[in-house]
């Protein structure tokens, strides 16, 4: 199967950027295997090989909620993480429902919701009902330490997932993976980590390595790329995936050989008012990679 080279996808992807989003989205029509699956034999191919691909909604954080939908229904994704910037925490059981069906009217899927500060009980009880209501079985959550046999009480008698989401070196509590371990190992098994890769490297350890050492409480990964400042250090700077330094076909391969069954949300951040064009080439340059790769169990 053939793919984009990197080479002419970043160019595709440089003449997106500098046009603007209209442009962008009558490039990719032009260009079409920067955004569509690869053509398959009989059924339509799943150009991600089981994987719940998504894009988690902080991405267009600085746009409506309309923006949000047309953006991801432009880069044919189908799963979504929804973050409060799309629909308040403090909405009414009738406006979440809402807000879920426009989602759901572009078939896009709200999968987990997040990341939810969870700093005292009442937070908590909002964030589970939020969950509740608009119908996804993970809260992505930012919890404090001294809550979490709060919060795995509302996990118990919810049945609702918590995933907590790393945050890096600049972080009190949950750094890296390895700090969520910690503090959820002895916990209910319903309370586990959402991976971030770019906060995971920062933080000094490899993604596709805590991908595999905590794949038994992944319940949600923020899938992105990250560059090097001048001096070497690793910065809180997403790029455009496939021009950052983080090994992108090292933890796609990862989450298929765990078989991973959450959500692996694209979170874009290097662009707020117009982060389209570099989601684009992030969804292109992934699916290129992805076409290369077959689970373990399926290599020969």
């Amino acid at each position: 199967m053939s793919f984009q080279s990197r080479r002419d996808l970043l160019k595709s992807a440089a003449l997106i950027a500098a046009a603007g989003p209209l442009a962008g989205i009558a490039l990719a029509q032009q260009q079409p295997e920067l955004l569509r699956p690869p053509a398959a034999t009989g059924a339509k191919a799943d150009p991600w090989k089981g994987l719940k691909v998504g894009v988690a909604s902080y991405t267009f954080h600085s746009l409506p909620l309309q923006a949000c939908i047309d953006g991801i229904k432009q880069v044919d994704m189908h799963y979504v993480s929804i973050k409060d910037s799309h629909l308040k925490m403090d909405s009414t059981t009738d406006e979440r429902k809402a807000v879920v069906q426009q989602f759901k009217d572009a078939k896009i899927l709200p999968i987990s919701c997040g990341v939810v500060a969870m700093k005292n009980e009442a937070a908590i009880a909002q964030a589970f009902d939020y969950a509740r209501d608009i119908g996804v079985p993970v809260i992505v959550a930012d919890p404090s330490p001294a809550m979490l046999a709060t919060v795995e009480k509302y996990v118990k008698e919810r049945g609702i997932k918590i995933a907590i989401h790393n945050h890096g070196p600049e972080s009190k509590d949950f750094k890296s993976p390895a700090d969520v371990w910690a503090a959820v190992e002895k916990l209910d098994p319903r309370m586990g980590l959402c991976i971030d890769v770019g906060h995971t490297k920062r933080a000094g350890m490899e993604p596709v390595d805590a991908i595999i050492k905590f794949k038994d409480r992944l319940y949600d990964v923020h899938m992105k790329d990250i560059i090097v400042d001048p001096s070497g250090r690793n910065t809180n700077v997403g790029t455009e995936v496939g021009r950052g330094i983080l090994d992108i076909r090292g933890m796609l391969q990862a989450l298929l050989d765990i078989g991973f069954t959450g959500h692996v949300g694209f979170e874009f951040e290097k662009a707020a008012k117009n982060p389209l064009p570099g989601l684009a080439e992030s969804v292109g340059y992934t699916k290129g990679v992805m076409s290369t790769i077959r689970p373990s169990h399926l290599k020969t």
